[in-house]
This record gives C-alpha cells, structure tokens and sequence, in this order.
C-alpha cells in the first residue's frame, strides 16, 4: 500500500490567500508524513484519466505561502455525467480531499465522496469557503478570506481614482465586483469618502432599474454641483446589475452573448461603461455639461497578494483543515471565529428545504449603513430650490424619494 496522502483542489474563481491555504495544509499533512497532491483545473482533474497532479514538497509549500493567485489551475468544471476517475484516489491512497471554493464547490465535494462511498472507496472531505464577494452566511457574520485583502487593493485603486477626479475636476461611474450582495462597493466606498454607492440591498422598497441608478448618479453630481464641488466617484455594485429583470437589460443597447441556459453573460461587458454611457446620456438629455468616465474593478482584485488580515485567517483554516480531520469530521466547511476557535459548518445547517444557500447581504438597517448613507451626496427636499437651476423636477432626483418609488 502506498504512503496516505491528501488531495486539494480549488473551484471557482481566484481569491487573496488560496496559496496561504494550500501553503499550511501542505505544511501541515508533510509534518505528519502525508502525500500532499494539489490537483490542477479543479474537479475536471478528478474526471479525467490523465489528471495534472501536482506533489508539494516543504519548499514548494513555503515559497507560495503569501503571494497572490493560486499555484493550482482553477476551474469552474461541473460534474455532469462524465466518469469518475477512481483511480486517481486508490492508485494514491487518498484519505483526504480538500476542497477550496464556494458552496458549489462545497457540495460537489460531497457528492463526490458520497459516490466513492458507493464504490467502496472511504475518503473524507473538508471544504474551506472562498469568496471575494463576502456573500457566505459563516457563523457569527465572520468574513469570507479573500474579500478584506480584495477590498484593500480595490481602496488603493479607489482612492487613486478619486485623486484623479478631484485632480481633473472630473467624474467617474465605477462599478465592481459582487453578484448578489453590495460588501465589496460598500467597503470600497465607505473607505474612499465617495458620494454616491449603489448596492443592490439598497432596493429593498422598489425594484432596481437603470432610470433609477442614473438618477441617483446624477443626484449626487447635482448635489455637489450646489455645493461647488466639481468632482467626484459614483460606485455601483455589478449585483444591481445582476438583480435587473431581462426586460431592463433590454433597454441598454448592449447586444449581450448569452449562456447555454440563455442568460445573458453579463460578465463579458464592462458594467462601468454601460453606467457611465448612460449617465452621460442623460446629463446630455438635461443640458448638463459634467464629464464622467467608467472605470470597472474586476479581474485586478482577485489575483493580489493577501493582507495580513487574510495571511492570519488562511494560516487558521489550513490548521483547521488538519484538526477537524484529525477529530474524524468529514463533509463540512472549516469556520474560525474572531477568537481563532475552529468549528466545523455543514452544508445542511445554512441550506433551505431546496438546497439552496441565501447568500449574506449587507444589513442596510445598520448603524453602520445608515452612517455611512449619511456621508453620501444626494439631492434631497432641502435642495429643491438649489436643484431648479439644473432640473426641471428635483424631486425625481431625490436619492429617498427614489429608493421608494413605487
């Protein structure tokens, strides 16, 4: 029989502290005389008959410990009908599968080992979640890794950006990433001093269409023009645009690719440009003469290198990898709590009767939402006389007024 070893795999896309995860449970199962495989392109490695394995030593593992990206391929592969190499986890004498990624992952993991089960193969499974967009209800609304050091390199780029508005005198709309829920605008936003943040949370009284979130932008680039403030950053989360019904993304001009279930892939256009075309649409429509220019935070912030807040947090669930599966427990997530204790999640404990997983929104009834609203520049009934000098009808402008528009 040969030596016991642990596979990892990741799913899903990129994260801030993957390779700090992958770096410690190497370290980790190496002390304890494992095989450590990293298997690359995630779960489509497991169905092939030639999978891309890669075997960790204790410098490979201590050389990737902090940088950014991951040291195995990823992939968003979802197993449909295709054969289970069952080979790869007897030839190797797995014991262990570690799956990094979001709940998708998390539950592929599991039916994978359920199947093996089957099979007569006992493996068990410990998945760590991984999500930039912070959208996983963990235990204790504890932070998903990857989305402080995310947020960080978005605030650097924020903050560069808002320099350059004040600089040229200028606008820019700016949209980032965030399919279902608004922490990584807010974060960047709040952070930033920006005057106008758009998360889709915000909609929790009227359904979210482009007339609204261009009047919205323009409420505050009014708002600062009465106060003689002649620049400025909107940011919109890409989940309003997410959370449009299709009839609203038939109104922008885009001619959309769509996916094999006919969703329009949203993730091949900049969400920035649409805004700010639209914007500048408008300001045209109102004789308003204020420039603005699109800027989309995406791709650059799921690649950098982790911050201490997540090298400490990826360290903490890599060892907890190692002591849930030294405690026996398989087919659940590791969680840490703000005082570093380690508990396993279950899939079942956070998924509804249909299996579905709600994802963690930003409570917009806060204090520290409504603070941080209270920062924002917005027309509102105070204005109006101001306003009249640009429109003809500032109560459409009124940031309130159209967050509860019926």
């Amino acid at each position: 029989m040969s030596k016991k070893s642990v596979l990892i795999l990741c799913g899903g896309g990129p994260a801030p502290g993957i390779n700090t995860v992958i770096s410690t449970v190497a370290k980790a199962f190496l002390k304890d005389n494992y095989r450590v495989l990293g298997l690359h392109e995630g779960f489509k490695g497991i169905f092939d008959e030639n999978p891309q394995i890669k075997e960790f030593d204790f410098f490979h593992a201590d050389r990737i410990f902090s940088r950014g990206g991951s040291t195995l391929i990823m992939s968003r592969f979802k197993p449909k009908n295709e054969k289970l190499n069952t080979s790869l986890f007897i030839d190797n004498n797995v014991k262990l599968l570690v799956s990094i990624g979001g709940d998708d992952t998390a539950s592929t993991a599991n039916r994978i080992t359920g199947f093996l089960k089957k099979e007569g193969i006992s493996i068990a499974n410990i998945h760590v979640p991984k999500t930039i967009d912070n959208d996983l209800p963990l235990p204790d609304r504890n932070p998903t890794f990857g989305f402080h050091s995310a947020k960080d390199e978005g605030v650097r780029i924020g903050n560069t950006t808002y320099e350059d508005a004040r600089t040229s005198q200028n606008w820019f709309v700016m949209s980032t990433m965030g399919r279902s829920a608004g922490h990584l605008a807010f974060g960047i936003a709040a952070s930033c001093h920006y005057p106008m943040m758009i998360i889709p949370e915000m909609f929790d009284r009227t359904s979210i269409t482009f007339d609204k979130v261009v009047r919205m932008v323009i409420s505050s680039m009014i708002k600062r023009k009465i106060e003689n403030i002649n620049y400025g950053v909107a940011l919109i989360s890409e989940g309003v645009f997410h959370n449009m019904p299709d009839s609203e993304l038939n109104k922008c001009d885009i001619k959309f690719t769509y996916d094999d279930h006919g969703h329009p892939e949203l993730g091949n256009v900049s969400k920035a440009h649409i805004f700010n075309m639209l914007v500048q649409k408008k300001l045209k429509e109102l004789g308003i003469d204020i420039k603005s220019r699109p800027v989309e935070l995406g791709y650059e912030l799921r690649c950098c290198r982790p911050i201490g807040f997540d090298l400490t947090l990826c360290t903490v669930l890599g060892l907890g990898v190692k002591k849930l599966f030294d405690e026996g427990k398989s087919g659940c997530m590791v969680t840490a709590n703000s005082r570093g204790e380690i508990t396993p999640l279950f899939l079942s404990e956070i998924q509804d009767e249909n299996g579905k997983i709600a994802p963690r929104l930003v409570d917009i009834n806060s204090e520290l939402a409504e603070l941080c609203f209270q920062n924002l520049f917005y027309v509102g009934e105070d204005d109006y006389e101001n306003a009249k000098k640009y429109l003809d009808n500032p109560s459409d402008y009124d940031f309130n007024k159209i967050l509860t528009e019926k």
